[in-house]
Parts: C-alpha cells; structure tokens; sequence
C-alpha cells in the first residue's frame, strides 16, 4: 500500500513538472527587446547606415529617424512610402531646418529600404 502511495506521488509530480517545461518552452518572451537589439541584426552592417559626410548635423538627424522609420515600416509589413511617415510630414524641427531634415530622412528610409529589401531577397535565395 505504501509502495503504491509513492509512486503515485511520484508520478503526478513528474507529470506536473513535465507540464510546466512544456509550457514554459511555449510561452512568448515578456518584455520589450533589450536596449540595442536593433543594432545587433545589423552587426554586420558594412557602413550602410553611415549618413554621407557632406550632411550638416540636421540632415544627419533626419536620415537616422528616416533609417528607423524604414526599420518600423519594414518590421510591421507596412507599404515603403516615406510620405506616410509623421516623422517626414511634420517634423519636430525649427521651421528653417525642416527642408535639410527632410532632405536627411529620405535618404535614411531610401538606404534602410534597399537595404532591408536587399537582405530579404538575400535569404530567400538557395
């Protein structure tokens, strides 16, 4: 009697820890995406988000968002389309520096846009 009361023991308790690797193994990660994990997929970058030297600061500003625009249109399967990005329409820069920043995004979501594009045809190929 009591060797049965053991193993039963010891089989529910074997059961219950195998439900829970299971569902832990399951379960999605919690929390945002640590610091800097957006940098880490392009470890191997080559320079190609590297603003062009000739840019003024604002314009530096303007292809950094327009890459990190391009990154957020491409991750949510969005349309490639600098125009619907707020960031290009209404920029929060001083009125006189909105043509140089836009100048800037457009060149960072065009780069980060063929980029992106690229890569994906890259994996896609045998």
């Amino acid at each position: 009697m009591k060797l049965t009361w053991i193993a039963l023991s010891v089989l529910a308790f074997s059961l219950g820890t195998a439900g829970l690797a299971t569902a832990k193994a399951y379960s999605s990660p919690q929390g945002p995406p640590p610091p800097g994990a957006d940098q880490d997929r392009d470890r191997d970058h080559g320079g190609w988000d590297a603003p062009p030297q000739e840019f003024r600061d604002i314009q530096r500003q303007g292809f950094h968002d327009g890459i990190e625009g391009a990154r957020k249109d491409f991750d949510n399967h969005r349309r490639p389309d600098v125009e619907n990005r707020d960031e290009f329409r209404h920029p929060h820069v001083a009125r006189s520096a909105r043509q140089d920043y836009r100048e800037g995004f457009r060149r960072g979501y065009e780069t980060a846009m063929s980029h992106l594009m690229g890569d994906r045809h890259d994996h896609d190929r045998p």
